[in-house]
């Protein structure tokens, strides 16, 4: 078994990040900038959008972080964004999800500038992956994680691919980047979801599994082939009665178990987190880019 270090890949990544946004600066006097929206404040929330923003600055792009209390209203959320589609300052907006249930997440959405959403997430951008056309913006997640298959020397073509979990995030958009008719693609793709009848089954078929799920140790040795490369999406926080912390985090596979059977695995932490930031990060220079029509940052995918 070969540990699939996304840590490491998303330090390599981010070197190369800060060495676009020096070439943009220096040749162009352009700053790629990202705004960051955090409505209200869940924990979890401001960890990320912490992370997301320091992140930005040690890479040299322009960090915009954007507060507004848990009682904003949907006007509200609605107008700040409005105003950093305006500035011409910021090429990326992200608003962390999920807002406050008051507010309505698709609404917010649908309002950002297609070419500012970074997460791709706008039905423009959305449709335009689903048609192939990826000259744009790729989801973070997804993207990270096919930069990981190819930086590992994975090649998914003519591969079974399985991914457990249909969500907007991660499962549809990686389905549709696995079966495109490309290099570093051109797989085989299943779906599988809470409605999947035996899961077991369709897991144990795949070359590549991905589980995407957001249960903990969900996929189990027995429903892994073999010689399969896991990747594990999920980030779910379990009680532990032992040592001094009482929670640690896992993944939605069972790591020891499962990884004497994969050929290939990702952790949890450390595997693909780090590489949905370094992703963002290159999205929003890529934004920067295609705002201004300079060909500096060719996409990594």
């Amino acid at each position: 078994m070969r540990l699939i270090d996304g840590k490491k890949v998303a330090s390599e990544i981010n070197a190369e990040s800060a060495e676009l946004v020096a070439r943009l600066r220096d040749k162009h006097g352009l700053q790629p900038g990202l705004a960051v929206v955090l409505v209200g404040s869940d924990p979890a929330s401001k960890v990320y959008v912490e992370s997301k923003s320091k992140k930005s600055v040690e890479l040299g792009i322009f960090s915009d972080k954007r507060v507004l209390p848990a009682d904003a209203t949907q006007a509200e959320v609605l107008q700040l964004v409005k105003e950093l589609n305006g500035d011409t300052a910021v090429h990326g907006i992200l608003v962390q999800s999920p807002p406050p249930p008051a507010i309505n997440e698709r609404a917010v959405i649908d309002a950002i500038d297609p070419g500012k959403d970074v997460d791709c997430f706008h039905p423009r951008n959305v449709g335009k992956l689903l048609i192939g056309d990826i000259d744009g913006f790729i989801p973070c997640t997804p993207l990270g994680i096919m930069v990981l298959l190819r930086r590992s020397g994975i090649d998914p073509g003519g591969r079974h691919a399985v991914v457990v979990g249909r969500s907007n995030l991660v499962g549809k958009p990686l389905a549709a980047l696995l079966s495109q008719k490309r290099s570093g693609a051109n797989a085989t793709v299943t779906i599988c979801h809470s409605a999947t009848a035996d899961l077991a089954h369709h897991c144990r078929q795949a070359d590549i599994l991905v589980a995407a799920i957001g249960r903990a140790n969900t996929i189990t040795a027995d429903m892994v082939k073999d010689g399969a490369v896991v990747i594990d999406v999920g980030v779910n926080r379990i009680e532990t009665p032992e040592g001094p912390k009482k929670s640690r985090l896992v993944g939605d596979v069972d790591f020891d178990g499962v990884s004497k059977k994969a050929s290939q695995i990702t952790p949890v932490p450390g595997g693909v987190g780090p590489m949905t930031i370094a992703m963002l990060m290159r999205n929003a220079i890529r934004a920067c880019c295609l705002r201004h029509d300079v060909a500096v940052a060719d996409s990594i995918y």
